[in-house]
């Protein structure tokens, strides 16, 4: 062995990277004069690539694997390099680092309400927030487009850049899609997978991609919510009077609960006023309604049909259903149905119609 020989494989480099933190996407090898000798050993782990960048020009890229930088395992360096002979002397190219695992648990979110048209309430102001995850799916790529020559690239960099265009995005498929308010808490799945999709190319431009993007919440401001709570009140309590005395029942709780509190305890008169006037005029136990009060609506009356001879007619008032019975056209036994009923059934199972048999006769027992 020569002393070239010797030397040579004294100073053989091993190039490799051990990342130990959990945010750095792109590191730079650091060698002094970046000088890196033939047959020099490169490991790759996985979830790595490293990218050798020539005298400023992008070279060659390495994915996962142990490699001896040789000709053969470096097409586009070998031919920058004019190695075409066997020259072996040292080289000088930069080593960038480019860590291809994901990167989870990135936060976005609005910063200003979204403005669409609601099918059920008219123009509403949404926010929205959510998580999403990123890996570097062209490494060469990022580092010409992002990167640069920076020497150790986190994600913190690129994560502001994401969220701009993953706000840009919902705000614009929210807006068309014509999802209700009431309905989007079950279409979060479908809604951030369309988000993704619309993503992808402005993402990939970078090198990226982005694997996973969940949407957590979509939020109303509070003023709609509290109109919107008061409006379930409503109808939870079903009518006007209903709920006005319930909002007098709630204004007495909170007053009885403190009776010492001030304003609550003013608030708790005026409560207790409201509801023994509304007592007065629209509880069951009060006093009738004031003189000029509009009456309630006359009663529905229904329209029948019947089945006779399996053939269905109609539809006939009770007043005509009446004069069948009297006449034997109808009996107790006639299957009727009215819009709202579930079903058809024998006249004598429903109370209105039952009524009208009650002064004939049942039918003879058998035998």
């Amino acid at each position: 062995m020569g002393i070239f020989d010797f030397l040579s494989g004294e100073f053989i480099d091993v190039i490799h990277w051990v990342d130990d933190t959990r945010d750095t996407m792109v590191w730079r090898f650091e060698r002094e004069g970046h000088e890196i000798k033939y047959g020099a050993k490169l490991t790759v782990r996985e979830g790595q690539a490293a990218v050798f960048v020539h005298e400023g020009q992008l070279a060659d890229v390495f994915t996962p694997g142990l490699y001896m930088l040789e000709t053969n395992n470096m097409p586009v360096l070998t031919t920058l390099m004019h190695w075409d002979h066997g020259f072996r002397s040292p080289f000088k190219s930069e080593i960038y680092y480019v860590n291809t695992t994901r990167f989870n648990n990135l936060k976005w979110g609005t910063k200003n309400p979204i403005i669409c048209r609601d099918p059920e309430f008219g123009p509403v102001r949404l926010r929205a927030f959510g998580t999403y995850s990123v890996r570097v799916s062209d490494p060469a790529k990022f580092l010409v487009e992002i990167v640069g020559t920076d020497g150790e690239f986190t994600m913190d960099e690129i994560s502001y850049q994401i969220r701009n265009i993953i706000v840009q995005e919902f705000s614009r498929i929210i807006a068309r899609s014509g999802i209700s308010v009431l309905d989007m808490a079950a279409n979060t799945q479908e809604l951030g997978k369309l988000v993704a999709e619309h993503i992808e190319p402005a993402i990939s431009a970078y090198g990226l991609s982005i694997p996973e993007l969940y949407i957590e919440n979509i939020s109303l401001p509070p003023a709609v919510e509290d109109a919107l709570d008061k409006r379930t009140s409503m109808g939870m309590a079903g009518d006007l009077g209903g709920f006005m005395q319930y909002s007098a029942a709630e204004a007495l709780t909170t007053g009885a609960a403190n009776p010492n509190g001030g304003d609550s305890g003013l608030a708790a008169g005026m409560g207790a006023g409201m509801g023994m006037a509304m007592a007065t005029q629209m509880g069951p136990w009060g006093a009738r309604s004031a003189a000029g009060a509009t009456p309630p609506p006359p009663p529905v009356e229904h329209i029948w049909h019947i089945v006779d001879g399996g053939e269905t007619k109609g539809p006939f008032s009770k007043a005509a259903i009446g004069q069948m019975a009297l006449k034997g056209d109808v009996t107790r036994e006639t299957y009727v149905w009215t819009q709202g009923q579930d079903g058809w059934k024998h006249a004598d199972e429903v109370m209105e119609l039952a009524q009208l048999f009650t002064v004939m006769p049942p039918p003879p027992p058998e035998g």
